[in-house]
């Protein structure tokens, strides 16, 4: 198993052992130890941004990684539509247990993944980045061109890959490439001065876009049924076997598929800033409305906005964090960015949540209003923009612009 594949098996393991296990927990507070550790599993998950990026050309990288995305929102909607059949029926041990089964298969399935061969480069290993692109053109019943495979970095080869005129794809022009950077390191470069400015901002802007994701996810259950009578959490257990409640979420995380739309439609034509400030704007005005108490059915269709272009600024900024880091640094830099975001994820329902839950309704939507203020201004900052940009294997990369893995 390769090394760029490990972090996705381990995390893989820890998200299918720890989530059949916490079907079967004993007491509350093992169910928090053990769902906190298929939570730590799923932080892997960045990888595959970065993984599948790597293999696509960079004039319509932003649809297909927003193409990508797409399977997360199917499996929004597939867990939804789970708890929607199980729970009125079983326990949520049933449901914590069928819901450990997609990591499994992924256990199975990771043999497949092929290496990335511009990671591949990076180690100095050219020969097995030309072989699976070889194996990839065959697959696709082609045949790769005559060209270099290069890298633009500078460090000793650890092995060599000579052809003659008649094999598609020749040694790197330099014969040199550079080795991965420990992940201490790259976790150190983060705060060089290159990237210091940037890292601050996407942390920021990963932590209120995951507020204000994970804030609407959560207040479609939260509020469903429930502002007539603005109790306490109580309210909620009350609610649990309501069908409504799942209804109200399977709907509003359908509602993120037209919004997947919209970012596929605008990532590759305005750029990733421009994408994410409007879709932004929009998540701000579908929020509005909800400062005061609505109906049910106002509610959900509200929710479902709100949550259709909160998806696609949170996938667009997906793809935005790895292609400004270096492949040197790109899942260190992309990852510890997903790290900060998820504390966004795991403070909103301390706070904008439990607002809802003590009658403060109104404070709980303006705080997803100043985050997203908040959000649109780190966007605005950010001094790079990275639509149409190839990516680039090493730091000094960055700054001569080179482009890397060039066939020709």
């Amino acid at each position: 198993m390769e090394e760029g594949r490990m972090s996705i098996l381990g995390g893989a393991l820890v998200t299918f052992v720890a989530g059949l296990l916490s079907a079967f927990s004993p007491n509350y507070i093992s169910l928090l130890i053990l769902r906190g550790l298929a939570g730590a599993g799923l932080g892997s998950g960045h990888v595959f941004f970065s993984w599948f990026m790597e293999f696509v050309p960079p004039s319509n990288r932003g649809k297909w990684m927003v193409v990508f995305s797409t399977f997360w929102t199917f499996g929004s909607v597939s867990e939804a539509a789970l708890a929607w059949i199980v729970m009125p029926i079983l326990t949520w041990r049933w449901l914590l247990a069928l819901s450990a089964i997609p990591a499994f298969v992924l256990l199975i399935f990771i043999v497949f993944m092929p290496e990335s061969p511009r990671y591949l480069c990076t180690k100095g290993r050219i020969t097995d980045a030309h072989n699976i692109l070889d194996k990839i053109a065959q697959f696709n019943q082609t045949s790769l061109p005559s060209g270099n495979l290069t890298s633009d970095g500078t460090n000793d080869l650890d092995e060599e890959f000579s052809t003659s005129e008649e094999t598609p794809l020749l040694s790197s022009a330099r014969k040199r490439t550079t080795v991965r950077k420990s992940g201490f390191s790259s976790f150190l470069m983060l705060f060089s001065p290159r990237f210091f400015k940037t890292t601050i901002l996407l942390w920021v802007l990963y932590f209120g876009n995951s507020f204000v994701y994970y804030g609407i996810v959560l207040l479609a259950s939260e509020l469903s049924g429930s502002q007539s009578k603005c109790s306490s959490s109580i309210l909620l257990s009350e609610n649990v076997q309501d069908a409504s409640v799942y209804i109200n979420v399977f709907i509003t995380s359908f509602a993120e598929l037209p919004g997947l739309l919209t970012a596929a439609l605008l990532v590759d034509r305005v750029g990733r800033k421009l994408s994410m400030t409007i879709m932004f704007i929009f998540v701000c005005i579908f929020l509005l409305p909800l400062v005061t108490l609505q109906s049910n059915i106002l509610l959900t269709a509200l929710l479902s906005g709100a949550r259709m272009f909160s998806m696609g600024t949170f996938i667009i900024a997906n793809i935005f964090a790895p292609e400004i880091y270096p492949t040197s640094m790109r899942s260190t830099g992309a990852g510890v960015a997903y790290a900060v975001g998820r504390i966004g994820g795991m403070v909103c329902p301390l706070v904008a949540v439990g607002l809802v839950t003590s009658c403060h309704q109104t404070a709980a939507i303006l705080l997803l209003e100043a985050l997203i203020v908040l959000s649109v201004v780190v966007i605005l900052l950010i001094p790079f923009e990275t639509k149409g940009k190839e990516l680039v294997n090493t730091i000094d990369g960055v700054s001569n612009s080179k482009q890397v893995l060039v066939v020709a």
